[in-house]
């Protein structure tokens, strides 16, 4: 037998609001990704809250995966997926989330996505709110800043989890989550602020500070009830988390680096994952609060359904390690959802991202130790520019070198007794990127042939991973050559 068990889920991992496109059709609303304007990793991506004439919106049209799901899912079969992880989009189904009843049009798409996936044995991992909320709920009560918006989204948890509770059994409730404990998002937080309005991720301001730890707030309780909602629904239903792992070294043993990178790895991943997995704030969240200055709603209620609401597993994304350090003259790095001081021992992508496959290994032992509950990684992966050649083929082996390196140390920390039930890489198929909304930023096995300007026939090509990812698949992770 080998590290893996011989149920692990293989796969991929997606969000709609990168794949789907069709963004106002079949009734449709908009939501907070399909206003935002496109970027580079120079240029941040613009909010701009109504349709702007010349700009380009990457989302509303994506991969359109709306329609060409059954060859992309057809493609995922061949290479042997065991599951397909994926998102549904609110605004499909409650096109201003304040609507009572829901868009029929709507789940019938993802009616026929489930039932296209079951045809080819693929186990769907379904995220309820992956980085959109509805654009209607941004503009009545500014979202997630209100706790009108708890109610909004268990309205439409209930309407998904009763009509595929016979086709879904595993469920995630918020896409990296603690996002917002790292800094204000407009896609994450599904809230809006005059100091956002330059930049996705905001600034860091007092008020900010209330309103991303208020929308965090209510997004916990949220997950916490929707968790209650789907066991009373189907009692089968496996329903966890999600959190951006940012995992931090201390850049140096000076006692002083190793306490900021303590204090950082617990607002930055602790934080969030010890309320979903122990079902309370833990004290040291509490007292950042107070330091902050900022008062959260905490409830007694709350407090009860926390309490009552634990995820039944932990699932994160792990990309890159960073360093931290008490020295202003370190040399700094940006990467996933947070800035860090570069690794000197340490290879980066040309995005500047840090490579660090040990890395993963160390999270995944770290999560386990604390939680004791299953894991999955459900996104992992390297985002480069790949050339399709003359003929076709697009030669990727950085993207299968970065993989095959993260599969291996996963594989070891299984073997050092960490429960691990699955491993989906990220952007399976090209897509476009959440942080700038970029295409030329791919992930994918399939080759999607369209530009930064949306320009392109959308033909879907396989590469060289994808032939590398089937033999692991197919080999349960023994085949990694």
């Amino acid at each position: 037998m080998g590290l893996f068990p011989d149920n692990f889920l293989w796969g991929g991992a997606t969000a709609a609001n990168q794949i789907e496109g069709a963004w106002n059709a079949d009734g449709k609303g908009p939501s907070t990704a399909d206003v935002m304007t496109a970027g580079t990793k120079d240029t941040p991506r613009l909010i701009t809250m109504d349709f702007v004439e010349g700009a380009n919106y990457p989302s509303r049209e994506a991969v359109d995966f709306y329609h060409h799901y059954k060859e992309d899912i057809a493609l995922f079969a061949e290479m042997g997926f065991k599951t397909f992880r994926m998102s549904i989009n609110w605004t499909r189904i409650y096109p201003t989330g304040l609507e009572t009843e829901p868009n029929e049009k709507g789940l019938q798409f993802y009616d026929n996505v489930f039932d296209e996936l079951r045809k080819y044995g693929i186990e769907p991992l379904v995220t309820l709110s992956h980085y959109e909320c509805p654009l209607g709920m941004v503009k009545e009560f500014n979202g997630w800043t209100d706790r009108r918006a708890i109610d909004c989204f268990l309205r439409y948890c209930e309407t998904v989890f009763n009509r595929f509770k016979d086709k879904v059994t595993y469920w995630l409730t918020f896409n990296e989550i603690n996002g917002l404990a790292m800094h204000p998002s407009f896609l994450g937080g599904g809230f809006y602020s005059p100091e956002m309005s330059m930049n996705m991720d905001g600034g860091a301001t007092p008020e900010l500070d209330r309103l991303r730890f208020t929308a965090l707030h209510y997004q916990l309780v949220a997950s916490a009830k929707a968790v209650q909602l789907g066991h009373k629904i189907n009692p089968g239903f496996k329903i966890g988390n999600m959190i951006c792992h940012i995992t931090t070294y201390p850049y140096t043993c000076n006692p002083a680096d190793v306490l900021k990178a303590q204090e950082q790895d617990r607002i930055s991943n602790c934080l969030c994952g010890d309320v979903q997995c122990r079902g309370e704030y833990p004290p040291y969240a509490l007292k950042f609060f107070k330091k902050i200055g900022v008062q959260i709603d905490i409830t007694k209620e709350d407090k009860k359904e926390l309490k009552a609401g634990t995820v039944d597993y932990y699932t994160f994304s792990y990309y890159m390690s960073t360093c931290t350090s008490t020295d202003p003259n370190a040399a700094k790095l940006r990467g996933n959802l947070i800035k860090g001081v570069k690794n000197p021992y340490l290879e980066a992508s040309e995005w500047g991202w840090q490579i660090d496959p040990k890395g993963l290994r160390y999270t995944l032992n770290k999560i386990y130790d604390r939680y004791e509950k299953p894991m999955m990684v459900v996104e992992n992966g390297l985002g480069a520019v790949d050339t399709q050649e003359e003929d076709g083929t697009i030669h990727d082996s950085y993207r299968i070198d970065y993989l095959k390196k993260h599969i291996e140390e996963m594989g070891k920390a299984i073997e050092d007794g960490c429960e691990v039930w699955g491993y989906t890489t990220w952007g399976c198929i090209d897509l476009i990127s959440a942080s700038t909304g970029e295409m030329k930023k791919r992930y994918g096995f399939i080759y999607v042939d369209k530009d930064n300007d949306g320009k392109g026939t959308m033909e879907r090509s396989r590469k060289d991973s994808f032939y590398w990812y089937k033999k692991v698949i197919a080999s349960n992770g023994e085949q990694l050559d």
